[in-house]
């Protein structure tokens, strides 16, 4: 890797101080640093020798802290301490455990879902936890009361217009609830786990606020007390939480913008934990005695074309941009050993044997010039975000920018314009672009969890607006397919289709990374993205 684009790209890396916003999708693997177990093993000091407060630093705010109407990791990582689903993920894995429901029954055919309730839990409001409370977080994301702010209602529970996903939920008793599918949906149950939209959520807050965004009220080991925006958001212990009692007292998420800025209130003792690492700042962090967190991430960075825009409708044309730019050099340099170039769309971790024939149109400068005179094309607009992403560590300008020099190389040039990622999204829904970066941070480990965004009809989910009979009905089948080599079979042609249609460029697969004080105890980040820090203890 000795060419002008490898140079061009360390350029960039070495002029300009860009760091990770990353940590909304910190898993466990085989690869996690150790920090995390030595920090459980420091847990034994007593309790007069702990803060009363965990303070842990962010990029930025959450978009909001309502489960149905946001769909950002920032929101999550508050939210994940606030609320709970009817079911859990394994500490370790996305297999699903008990939470609020105690277990469950599924019918024969796959349609029918009881569940049975835990009892005597009450939301922090007071108001208690039952059947109804499960049914009326679940309908208002149904038709007719669903709206088009709510990002992952489709997502979770289907539509009924579509006659997909959740048909009715039926009370059988205080605390029986009954989920009737239009059909049989094989991830039904991890979906009950996440956290954005699958939270039971306080009936009587709803009825009091209707958008509880910054009136939060769930059933979690933590209590939302305020919210200063741009400044921080406080929580306390719920101390009339049904389980075992968060430890430390007091967790605030602070969000301080620049990433050089965390690092320092790490280092000096002003925070307890950040995300936001870059791949250049690792050995600052562990030379200064702070841990870092590193693991495999359940991810993908990606960029998008426009298939309705008018010089991206053909295939022919996508494949020209894609052949233009060298992904793995690419990735190498901008991402150096805490990224690996992505094959496929979903993490080989998540399926190692399945997806190894696919083939994404490769890199062949020659080609592309070839392609794009043919194509007539010799300019695109392109958004992108300004700030880093849990799948993209040194932010989206810079990812966009070390593509616009890989296609000054063969001719076309690149008009990039860049926002914050609030405004970022909203440009995105308009779909006035030709080509925009996005990514995507795995909710549930499941292969649909990832495909689903290409047959997805809400334009902020699918960035492509891709939408294909083809493609729709693969997805169709693999949700209703159970577990097994026929369900790999049609993930796997829902990936070589999207390839040879070149809708998106797949760029890498991120490692999560976070740091911390040696001071913290039981630090946890699920490979979800979510940070639950009810087990959390920090010395003085």
């Amino acid at each position: 890797m000795k060419n002008n684009g490898f140079k061009r790209i360390s350029a960039l890396i070495l002029a300009a101080a860009v760091f990770v916003s990353a940590m909304s999708g910190c898993g466990k693997s085989k690869r996690a640093s150790d920090a995390a177990s030595s920090g459980a093993a420091s847990g034994s000091t007593s309790a007069t020798g702990l803060k009363d407060t965990f303070t842990y630093a962010q990029g930025s705010d959450p978009r909001g802290l309502d489960p149905a109407l946001v769909d950002d990791g920032e929101s999550a990582k508050v939210m994940c301490n606030i609320y709970e689903g009817l079911l859990k993920y394994n500490k370790n894995s996305t297999e699903v455990e008990p939470c609020l429901a105690t277990d469950w029954n599924i019918s024969p055919d796959g349609t029918k879902y009881t569940f049975h309730l835990r009892k005597g839990v009450k939301f922090q409001d007071g108001t208690g936890f039952n059947a109804d409370a499960v049914k009326k977080s679940i309908d208002r994301q149904l038709e007719p009361n669903v709206t088009d702010n709510m990002p992952y209602a489709s997502f979770v529970f289907g539509s009924k217009k579509k006659k997909s996903g959740v048909k009715e939920v039926k009370v059988v008793d205080d605390y029986t609830v009954e989920i009737d599918l239009f059909s049989a949906e094989t991830p039904f149950l991890k979906n009950l786990a996440m956290i954005m939209a699958a939270p039971i959520v306080s009936p009587t807050a709803l009825k009091k606020y209707n958008n509880l965004n910054e009136h939060p009220v769930g059933t979690g080991p933590y209590t939302f007390v305020s919210w200063e925006k741009g400044q921080y958001i406080k929580l306390k212990k719920n101390d009339n939480y049904w389980g075992d009692k968060a430890k430390t007292e007091n967790v605030v998420f602070r969000f301080i913008k620049e990433n050089s800025a965390r690092d320092v209130a790490l280092t000096s003792g002003e925070v307890d934990a950040i995300d936001g690492i870059s791949s250049n700042d690792v050995s600052q962090i562990t030379s200064s005695g702070d841990r870092l967190f590193s693991a495999d991430g359940m991810n993908i960075n990606y960029m998008a074309y426009n298939v309705t825009s008018q010089k991206f409708k053909s295939a022919a044309a996508r494949k020209a941009f894609s052949e233009a730019i060298n992904v793995p050099e690419l990735v190498k340099s901008l991402y150096k050993d805490y990224a690996t170039p992505a094959t496929s769309i979903m993490p080989k971790f998540m399926n190692p044997d399945g997806f190894s024939s696919i083939k994404q149109t490769p890199f062949n400068k020659a080609a592309a010039k070839a392609d794009f005179a043919k194509a007539g094309i010799k300019s695109v607009n392109m958004i992108t975000y300004s700030n880093p992403r849990p799948y993209n560590s040194v932010g989206g300008q810079m990812l966009a920018e070390a593509i616009q020099g890989y296609l000054k190389d063969v001719g076309v040039t690149c008009n990039v314009k860049t926002y914050d990622w609030t405004s970022y999204t909203s440009v995105v829904k308009k779909g006035d672009y030709d080509i925009c970066f996005y990514g995507w941070v795995g909710d549930n480990g499941d292969a649909d969890n990832f495909m689903n965004l290409l047959d997805d009809s809400d334009p902020s989910m699918n960035v492509a607006r891709y939408s294909v009979p083809a493609y729709h009905e693969l997805i169709a089948k693999g949700l209703m397919t159970p577990n097994g080599a026929e369900r790999t079979k049609i993930y796997t042609q829902c990936e070589q289709k999207v390839a040879e249609d070149d809708v998106w460029l797949p760029i890498s697969h991120s490692n999560n990374l976070a740091a911390y004080s040696p001071k913290v105890s039981g630090y946890y980040c699920h490979q979800t993205g979510v940070t639950p820090f009810a087990g959390v203890t920090v010395t003085k």
